[in-house]
């Protein structure tokens, strides 16, 4: 279990201050000057030496990825942009942490800028967000008034700029090229790569684009030294991460943990157990709904980090824990994303654009049981045909879902198909396309 001193979201739950007085009372913007005087290099180093990995769904290391930015500037501007569209079915860590500790992330941006040699931010929010909007402009104008952002920021002689852009609310935006598309006034459509960002992002300008959670934990890092956070969790997996319980638990909540907490022990110490009790549990999607979800079996030792999700085929992703109880029509409820994902599709690679609508109409007739015990290869085949052959992850998204119903759940969908056929199955009707 974390302890409080070793939490780095102190205002979580938005029962303190959170503007910039409430914030240096916990220690934000303490000695900022100092950080950014230890250098670019200093500051890529101790991210990199902390382990830290990206909190947005990849883990790709947040230091290892700074590093590829030019090490020299040249005649194009480095830009930083932070990914605060938050577009994950049931995620909703980086809202809290924009809603109630916004200045974690202002200054995380300004030593972010550092590192990579970046003088101008951009904060691209989801347009639902709008309270959480609010107030991290706020913040935002609170730290050019104290003279922490702007020209000589903090006093330390570096310029950095910051800036909030709404999105318009397409998931598709979430994806790191399709934002900078969306920034430049464009259709949200992501790019080829390579070219990779760091080479050519924003403006065609060398660009980093990182999660609000994997900046936000910069200055703390920096502050409390490297050795610090790469003492908690397990190797590989180091550090706290912010977790959204949801679904059939008795108190759903987001909660800052350590990565490598088991994921019982999240629920039940967290969220109050699961609804009815644990052997009341039949599945869990572990980090939101892109990712394949786990039955009980595997939930009762599982660890809550990157690389035990990928060794039991899941993966940590957002750190969105979505729980299912044995009152839910499984089939259904992937049903469901499915049709997110079909709706979501920006339609640019044929086997996303095509295949989604696909496995959504399949997955439809499945609930009900009005198919061949046959089509569950067919559509097992045609999410591998959808994997990893897509510019994007989206395609990826709407294969897992699918994929993880019919390696833990085929009994079910063949026992629906017979009932179906033996006029057991109360036919539903299909949802509107």
């Amino acid at each position: 279990m974390l302890s409080d001193k070793d939490r780095i979201f102190t205002n979580l739950y938005g029962e303190h201050d959170w503007r910039l007085a409430g914030a240096r009372a916990r220690g934000d913007w303490d000695g900022t000057a100092g950080l950014i005087a230890k250098g670019r290099d200093w500051i890529v180093e101790a991210v990199k030496d902390s382990g830290l990995r990206g909190r947005g769904g990849a883990g790709f290391p947040t230091g290892l990825k700074w590093s590829f930015m030019p090490k020299q500037p040249g005649d194009r501007p480095h830009y930083l942009v932070v990914n605060a569209d938050e577009s994950e079915p049931g995620t909703c860590k980086d809202r809290d942490i924009m809603r109630f500790d916004p200045h974690k992330l202002v200054e995380g941006c300004l030593l972010a800028g550092v590192g990579m040699g970046a003088h101008v931010g951009y904060i691209y929010i989801r347009g639902e967000f709008h309270a959480e909007y609010k107030n991290l402009q706020h913040a935002i104008d609170e730290a050019y008034e104290a003279g922490l952002l702007g020209r000589n920021a903090c006093g330390s002689g570096f310029d950095f700029d910051l800036y909030v852009t709404r999105g318009a609310g397409a998931y598709i935006c979430g994806e790191e090229t399709a934002l900078l598309e969306s920034l430049e006034g464009k259709k949200g459509m992501p790019r080829l790569k390579p070219p990779f960002p760091a080479a050519v992002g924003l403006y065609g300008c060398p660009t980093t684009v990182n999660n609000v959670e994997s900046i936000a934990v910069v200055p703390t890092i920096l502050r409390r030294g490297a050795g610090w956070f790469a003492g908690i969790g397990r190797p590989k997996n180091t550090g706290t991460k912010v977790f959204c319980i949801s679904g059939h638990v008795n108190t759903p909540c987001n909660v800052e943990e350590a990565l490598g907490i088991p994921l019982k022990e999240l629920i039940e110490r967290y969220a109050g157990g699961v609804r009815g009790g644990w052997d009341n549990l039949l599945a869990v999607i572990p980090g939101g709904a892109s990712v394949p979800l786990l039955p009980r079996d595997i939930c009762d030792t599982v660890l809550m980090d990157f690389d035990s999700l990928r060794d039991v085929k899941s993966g940590l992703g957002t750190a969105a824990v979505i729980v299912m109880d044995k009152s839910t029509d499984v089939i259904a409820a992937i049903a469901r994303l499915s049709k997110f994902y079909k709706i979501e599709s920006c339609g640019q690679c044929t086997p996303c654009r095509e295949g989604t609508g696909w496995m959504w109409r399949v997955m439809e007739r499945m609930v009900q049981g009005r198919a061949e015990i046959e089509e569950i290869d067919v559509l097992e085949q045609v999410t591998r045909q959808v994997e990893g052959h897509t510019i994007c992850a989206l395609g990826d998204a709407a294969a897992w879902p699918i994929q993880g119903l019919i390696r833990h759940f085929r009994p079910l969908m063949e026992e629906r198909i017979a009932a179906y056929k033996a006029g057991r199955a109360r036919p539903m009707p299909m949802a509107a396309e």
